[in-house]
């Protein structure tokens, strides 16, 4: 048997200012064919499972594309072009296809990036089964369900189950394959955008929804799915939405998808988050810093790379110097600018130059004004590390040249490239130790929680007016097909559980 196998991962922030072009689909662009292969055999993506998966059966693998962008603005139409191309024209002659996608992408041509390919992928091989790992952060549309026999969301949130996620979804349409199952899906689409910060499936009402899943599964369903969706998308539906499939009874699937998608209606307050003012929240992390023995983490989420951010916003880090916090370990701030005239200078250089709010948001309104710093350049590299986990563990990052500069308060590393801190490696590569810091500030949300909560003592959440803002007020939506909970006021009656969405 021929198996189809490939990768296509972004997650789309429409208010985003910062471009996707097809360069940002990896370290140096796409990986393609023999490279596509390598970049994940052996590593924990959902598509390095497929690959096990189909190996162990003797298959010969077709992976014509790998390609992962950090979240940003909308996709290129030509690069989403040559991606899906690429994976369409490998789809005729196949016997599986089984495809690594994140749910959330948005194109300059269409809202809908997964479902457009999964319809193409469909026509050019009819019949063929087709399975698909999606992110927790998928906004489900019909098109997918439509398009696919078997589709599977990640179950955490820090996301460190990619591999297991691929496992499930490929076993599952090898064994219906096989004939030892005839899997049947259903779907619903909750009227209900839920914040990011509250799909931490580790606490409140995303944790329990999750457990729920993980139950029905041990009860005998073939897989659950909760997808929190992605609200920070100018799409007509960015939605949570529950995926359930079941072994050969479309009733059985509906049953499972009605129970879920009610019980989380029930908790929908739960998928809301309310920031509390800056001033406040770091006068609370200077009092969680007396005393301490470990560093405070502090979590600037307006500004979070992993949702768009520009990553160049300075409100947290000025605010906090202001209030009169030392000791602050903070990045990843992007400014090539500045890595380019401090490489210049060199270590040890005393410098003044802007640095970050250069590039202005438009879309909510917020103008470039960079912000006139004075310290001692600590540190050049070339900003490669390998990570240790636990996510994308084993691969090599590339935050772009880096520096470290030292304003006296603070010492940051600024980069070249957005960069998520998945790693102390962000830090530990350019001979920054964070665990020896009184506050550690980094700009993310959650991806950083597994290795830098370890080492800290607590942890503030620090919002702030940027494109990943917890403050629905900043957007302009246009075009959402509501209403939507909480952007509009719905009662519980206002949505009835047992009914499929339908598409206006």
């Amino acid at each position: 048997m021929k198996v189809l196998i490939a990768r296509m991962n972004h997650e789309t922030n429409t208010f985003s200012p910062v471009p996707t072009p097809l360069s940002t689909f990896g370290l140096d662009g796409p990986a393609y064919d023999a490279d596509a292969y390598a970049e994940n055999h052996g590593k924990r993506t959902a598509m390095s499972a497929f690959i096990d998966l189909a190996e162990a059966r003797g298959a010969t693998l077709v992976t014509p594309v790998s390609a992962t962008a950090y979240p940003s603005g909308r996709v290129a139409a030509d690069a989403y072009e040559t991606l899906c191309e690429r994976i369409v024209a490998a789809a005729p002659g196949c016997g599986a296809i089984l495809l690594d996608l994140h749910g959330a992408m948005a194109v300059e041509s269409t809202d809908d990036g997964e479902g457009d390919l999964l319809e193409r992928v469909r026509r050019a091989a009819p019949g063929v089964p087709i399975g698909v790992a999606l992110d927790l952060h998928g906004n489900v549309t019909s098109k997918m369900i439509a398009n696919a026999d078997v589709i599977i969301s990640f179950k955490t949130y820090p996301h460190i189950d990619m591999y297991e996620t691929g496992e499930h979804a490929g076993r599952l349409l090898f064994d219906s394959i096989d004939g030892r199952i005839a899997p049947f899906i259903a779907w619903r689409r909750l009227p209900l955008v839920s914040h990011t910060l509250r799909s931490n499936t580790g606490e409140g009402a995303m944790r329990e929804a999750v457990e729920a899943a993980k139950r029905a599964e041990a009860e005998g369903a073939l897989g659950v799915s909760v997808l929190a969706g992605f609200g920070l998308a100018d799409i007509p539906h960015p939605c949570l939405s529950v995926v359930a499939v079941a072994d050969g009874s479309q009733e059985a699937a509906e049953r499972i998808a009605s129970d879920m998608a009610a019980a989380i209606w029930a908790r929908r307050e739960g998928f809301l988050y309310e920031s509390e003012p800056l001033a406040q929240s770091l006068a609370r992390a200077r009092q969680l810093a007396e005393g301490a023995d470990k560093p405070v983490l502090l979590l600037d989420h307006g500004d979070n790379c992993m949702s768009g951010g520009t990553c160049d916003t300075m409100d947290v880090l000025m605010a906090a110097v202001e209030a009169g916090l030392e000791g602050i370990v903070a990045g990843l701030y992007c400014d090539p600018e500045a890595v380019d005239k401090l490489t210049r200078a060199g270590v040890g250089a005393e410098v003044e130059l802007p640095v970050g709010n250069k590039r202005a948001i438009d879309s909510i309104g917020r103008p470039a004004r960079p912000v006139t710093l004075r310290g001692t350049v600590s540190a050049l590299t070339n900003g490669e590390y390998i990570i240790t986990g636990p996510t994308y563990t084993g691969q090599l990052a590339c935050m772009g040249r880096s520096a470290v500069l030292d304003i006296g308060a603070a010492r940051l590393v600024i980069t070249e490239r957005t960069h998520e801190p998945w790693d102390l490696g962000v830090f530990r590569s350019l001979g920054v130790e964070p665990a020896q810091a009184r506050y550690i500030l980094v700009k993310s949300r959650m991806y950083c929680r597994p290795v830098f909560v370890p080492i800290s003592s607590a942890l503030v959440e620090c919002d702030s007016p940027g494109v990943t803002s917890s403050d629905w007020s900043l957007f302009d939506f246009r075009k959402r097909a509501g209403p939507h909970f909480p952007l509009e006021p719905l009662a519980a009656a206002d949505y009835d559980p047992s009914q499929p969405p339908v598409e206006k």
